[in-house]
């Protein structure tokens, strides 16, 4: 059975290396969380499979990796100083502040409030008469008002003596788009074609939670694709399309997937159709990836705003007009706890025994193979060495040595953890039980099937190569 309650994830990303809580030893920063040595190996798969499969495959994409701070007219001409907002409330009683809009949700999920003006937000949570969610208290509510999420800093100091204000990034969007002229003068590029990037973004959110899906610093991939107006909705379903494809060459069961169409007044200020795809979480449908067409907000604000010719000529027509944008984005942070969440197995064994097993993707798995001495003596655990290093030597796997704890404990630390496959170096690889011509074999065991399998050393090398061809062969 799949994950029923996000504290089965919490519980398991702290207790094996995934996911820790941001400045832990002083007691934490709410919503800030740091990845362990297991969760920055299955972010950085997610990121480098998108990476390789939208960006590098394609013929019609290049990457650009951009500053977080801009200058603060950027914000201005796209929109988000004046836009870029939710609706808050306050209670009266504990001072604690939310977002108008979850309180309705959660009491109500079939109740989309998206985009609603305030009077409506609350005239609806006057009917509801909900109670405050930390302290109780009923009709304790302020009227919902605005707060708009872009962080603010200061950056140096001006003639003047002050500093300046700027913003550290709410989307990172923008940073294609004023890139446009660049990426046009350089790269040779006709449209159709798009700009990916990959990287941190950061809202003031009201109210964030439900571990690392709403956060106020987060990962997002996305990329911008310019194409003619007249194009749109063909690239829209062709965009659409691709990210399902994704999801299911990445291991989602589509039964665990919808999309949603935004309704009129939930649209951003750029947008004329937006849909997500959702996932079904153990607390709801949620968004797990965006598309949106943008049509040509963005260039013709950047290009009255600055001055610049953000116009793209046709090579072979000569005529010259601002593209439009389909925008597919892929939230980096959401999407490990989504695979998280779809990886997450209990299971009862033959045996009668239960396990917990991540049965991630072979290619996202954060390590590929793990080598296990079956005891601690040294010349068990020198040949085991051996080994891995013959590993380390003639693929590009990534490795777990591990000594500590039984045999079985170990497969199951290494069953929770989603490792492929793992190596046992016993006693008859030494040739000390070599009754069955067990001399200079291991045993090889699969993760999912839970088959053992007596390997040559010689032929260990190519045995592996049968799990990953499909996906890793680039490692051999």
């Amino acid at each position: 059975m799949p994950a029923t309650s996000l504290d089965q994830i919490v519980s398991l990303c702290k207790r094996r290396g995934f996911v820790f809580p941001g400045s832990d030893i002083y007691g934490g920063l709410a919503n800030s969380w740091d990845y362990g040595p297991l969760g920055v190996e299955l972010k950085n798969n997610i990121r480098d499979w998108w990476w390789e499969r939208f960006v590098q495959k394609r013929m019609d994409m290049v990457g650009i990796d951009a500053a977080i701070l801009m200058n603060p007219k950027v914000w201005e001409a796209s929109g988000h100083v004046e836009n870029f907002s939710d609706a808050m409330v306050d209670c009266t009683s504990c001072k604690k502040r939310f977002r108008a809009d979850h309180l309705i949700e959660e009491a109500n999920p079939d109740l989309s409030v998206d985009g609603k003006p305030l009077d409506e937000l609350n005239t609806i949570l006057e009917a509801l008469n909900l109670a405050c969610p930390h302290c109780g208290k009923r009709k304790s509510f302020t009227d919902a008002r605005t707060f708009n999420l872009m962080f603010r800093t200061s950056l140096g100091v001006t003639e003047e003596g002050k500093q300046r204000e700027v913003y550290f990034r709410g989307e990172i969007a923008q940073a294609m788009f004023v890139n446009f002229k660049n990426i046009l003068d350089t790269m040779r590029k006709r449209i159709p074609f798009g700009i990916a990037s990959v990287g941190k973004a950061f809202r003031n959110e009201i109210s964030p939670g439900n571990f690392i899906f709403r956060t106020l610093e987060f990962d997002l991939m996305e990329f911008e694709y310019f194409i003619q107006e007249d194009q749109w909705e063909e690239y829209f379903e062709y965009w659409l399309s691709e990210q399902q494809k994704w999801l299911s060459e990445i291991g989602f069961n589509a039964k665990n997937l919808r999309i949603r169409e935004h309704t009129a007044d939930e649209l951003s200020h750029y947008s004329k159709k937006t849909v997500d795809i959702e996932y079904n979480t153990p607390f709801g449908w949620k968004e797990l990836f965006g598309l949106a067409y943008r049509t040509d907000f963005d260039l013709k604000n950047h290009m009255e705003q600055s001055g610049q010719d953000l116009q793209y000529t046709d090579p072979d027509s000569g005529e010259k007009y601002i593209p439009h944008v389909i925008e597919p984005t892929f939230g980096l942070s959401r999407l490990t706890l989504m695979v998280l969440l779809e990886a997450y197995t209990e299971e009862e064994l033959p045996n009668g025994e239960s396990r917990t097993v991540m049965k991630f993707d072979k290619r996202l798995a954060p390590i590929d193979i793990a080598i296990l001495p079956l005891s601690k003596k040294e010349h068990l655990i020198a040949k085991a060495k051996e080994v891995h290093q013959l590993l380390l030597d003639q693929t590009n796997l990534v490795t777990d040595f591990d000594v500590t704890g039984s045999i079985g404990k170990r497969y199951r630390r290494q069953d929770e953890i989603g490792t492929p496959l793992c190596i046992t170096v016993d006693f008859g690889t030494l040739g000390e039980e070599d009754e069955q011509g067990a001399l200079d074999t291991v045993t090889i065991r699969d993760r999912d099937t839970l088959e053992q399998k007596r390997v040559p050393i010689a032929n260990l090398r190519e045995e592996i190569a049968k799990h990953w061809k499909k996906l890793r062969n680039t490692h051999y």
